[in-house]
């Protein structure tokens, strides 16, 4: 049963490929923003996915996040998620990710829940057209 209060955590290490150098989104050796939303998202969806019926996951379709320190290679990077709200298929998560250092990114994300199969099915009739 979803309800608000499910919590998340994963960690990941900053490596030369989860630069912003290496993804494109800067210059610099340090954590790429997209890499912290893609920690950020791997967070919120698993910490519901046991939750879930047999045979739905759930996809992202809303971010509002803030990456407010940098991070650089070699340091760890930890995400904590919480479920506030559920509405519906809706969720709604807060989101904080921590370098040793402190605090570098927080915000919200929503996911909706879906029948997985239905959804790809949908999605991959795109193809076609």
């Amino acid at each position: 049963m979803l309800e608000a209060g499910i919590k998340g955590i994963q960690k990941t290490e900053v490596t030369e490929e989860k630069s912003a150098l290496a993804m494109g989104s800067g210059t610099l050796k340090v954590f790429a923003t997209p890499a912290m939303i893609a920690l950020m998202e791997e967070t919120a969806w698993k910490s519901v996915a046991e939750h879930l019926e047999e045979g739905c996951g759930t996809v992202g379709t809303g971010l509002d996040i803030q990456h407010t320190a940098a991070t650089p290679i070699g340091m760890t990077v930890t995400c904590e998620s919480e479920l506030t709200e559920v509405d519906g298929r809706k969720l709604t998560f807060r989101l904080t990710a921590k370098d040793e250092a402190g605090v570098i990114g927080q915000g919200t994300h929503q996911r909706f829940i879906v029948q997985n199969e239905k959804f790809q099915a949908k999605a991959d009739c795109k193809k076609e057209k």
